[in-house]
């Protein structure tokens, strides 16, 4: 069984309605269940709106292979668990979110062979195809490893916000100096 989750904070109904379309094209026979977080409601997959952190980790335990957003808690998640993990990046062209920083996470993971990633919708049925044969690097040893990884990964692209700093300022303005 494949897992897929869009997390926790919003729906990504770009991303369901993809696999879906790619599930009743035949781009993969496993069966899928779903994660949606109150969004579109697929019809050739079993799904639930949204689950604790719990079950969600025990789901991606239990899964096979893992479809996502590319989310840090996705990514961290599949690879503590050593399971292959194929993302699609939330875009702000679809108002999925303010920024692009997760194409550049997609982009940063999939270089370094962690995840498979797909930029464009019809990206998925080819990716999911091949994400059952995928096997993600796991050069870090354990889960302390990757987390530190990922954090230092963060940490080298983060742009302080305003809300980050003192009110009244010239900082909390935008105006660094």
């Amino acid at each position: 069984m494949i897992f897929l989750t869009v997390g926790t904070q919003f729906p990504f109904d770009r991303l369901v309605k993809a696999v879906d379309a790619a599930v009743a094209a035949g781009a993969v026979k496993d069966d899928i269940f779903a994660q949606v977080e109150g969004g579109w409601r697929p019809v050739n997959m079993r799904w639930v709106d949204s689950m604790d952190y719990g079950e969600f980790k025990a789901q991606v335990a239990r899964s096979r292979a893992v479809i996502g957003h590319a989310g840090i808690g996705t990514i961290l998640a599949a690879l503590e668990a050593k399971k292959p993990l194929l993302v699609m990046p939330r875009l702000k062209q679809y108002a999925e979110v303010v920024n692009d920083h997760q194409v550049v996470t997609a982009g940063e993971f999939a270089a370094r062979g962690h995840l498979l990633a797909a930029f464009e919708t019809a990206d998925l049925p080819g990716k999911m195809r091949a994400l059952l044969e995928f096997r993600p690097s796991l050069s870090a040893a354990g889960g302390d490893a990757i987390a530190a990884r990922i954090k230092s990964f963060l940490d080298s692209i983060s742009v302080r916000h305003p809300r980050d700093s003192k009110p009244g300022t010239r900082e909390s303005c935008g105006d660094p100096g």
